[in-house]
């Protein structure tokens, strides 16, 4: 967030909160407290700041509930990884898996829910409008249809989904059930690399669909199609150049030339390198 800030930067910042042991969640509220401090002073209108609550396997339900109504008070959006793999399913459902044993073993009491990821953070009320639910790949039709009526959106993370070897989202699902579907990245520790192209690549877009995906239903999934995602009359100029379109060139990625954030440019490759226009 500071770099974001320092840069001029757009975007939603979300701090993850970890914590299992349903004993000690005030900890962890505490210390979410403790980050939102430091982080509110760089916000914006333009820099947001959002919670994460990690995920089913390493938040425990009251924590859950504590983060959710924390974020309703404080009017800040929602992250969740969910539905990423049949570990976490198991989990959930069955109070069984590796996730269950490494809760066991940290003499954390595990609770078979007998509900998918999905129904389950449903009931809990974490799955709102404008929650970005990351993954969704482990999710049936009725799992679909919770997200939908919730007014959930879903960060596609193909190459993460794929390194992991959890399988591939049901992309087609959810636009057919009307869901805001964005392109991620999950994180570093995933892919290596944060090339939304590469994701573009791995989800199999035709030229049309990517660019669609890459900057409005982008935007759509974090709530900001008013503002940007797209080159309308009164929206801020956001946009990036690049040296190519096509999505089957080989990584890596195209270069970027020019960069503007609220229509201003930011960075100009060819100022820096005239050789390069």
């Amino acid at each position: 967030m500071r770099a974001l800030h320092d840069l001029g930067g757009r975007g939603i910042v979300y701090q993850e909160v970890f914590g299992p042991d349903p004993a000690k969640f005030d900890a962890s509220m505490r210390e979410l407290d403790e980050a939102l401090a430091r982080l509110r002073p760089l916000a914006s209108e333009r820099l947001r700041l959002g919670v994460s609550p990690h995920a089913p396997y390493t938040v425990s339900a009251p924590l859950y509930e504590a983060v959710v109504a924390f974020a309703r008070r404080e009017r800040l959006p929602i992250a969740i990884h969910l539905a990423e793999s049949k570990e976490e399913s198991a989990f959930v459902h069955d109070g069984a898996g590796p996730f269950a044993d490494a809760w066991r073993a940290r003499a954390i009491a595990v609770e078979a829910r007998n509900a998918s990821p999905v129904a389950f953070l449903m009931q809990l009320g974490v799955l709102q409008r404008g929650a970005l639910c990351i993954h969704c790949v482990q999710v049936d039709a009725p799992d679909i249809a919770i997200l939908a009526a919730a007014g959930a959106a879903i960060a596609h993370c193909p190459r993460s989904n794929r390194a992991h070897g959890h399988g591939a989202a049901p992309l087609a699902a959810f636009r057919t059930a009307g869901l805001r579907v964005g392109l991620g990245t999950d994180s570093v520790v995933s892919v290596g690399d944060l090339d939304l192209w590469a994701d573009a690549n791995a989800a199999a877009l035709d030229w049309e669909d990517a660019l669609r995906m890459l900057t409005i239903e982008g935007a759509r999934a974090l709530g900001w199609e008013s503002e940007i995602g797209s080159l309308d009359v009164g929206k801020a100029a956001d946009l990036a150049v690049f040296t190519s379109t096509a999505l089957d060139r080989p990584r890596p990625s195209p270069a970027v030339l020019l960069t503007a954030l609220g229509g201003r440019v930011v960075f100009d490759r060819s100022a820096e390198n005239p050789r390069a226009s």
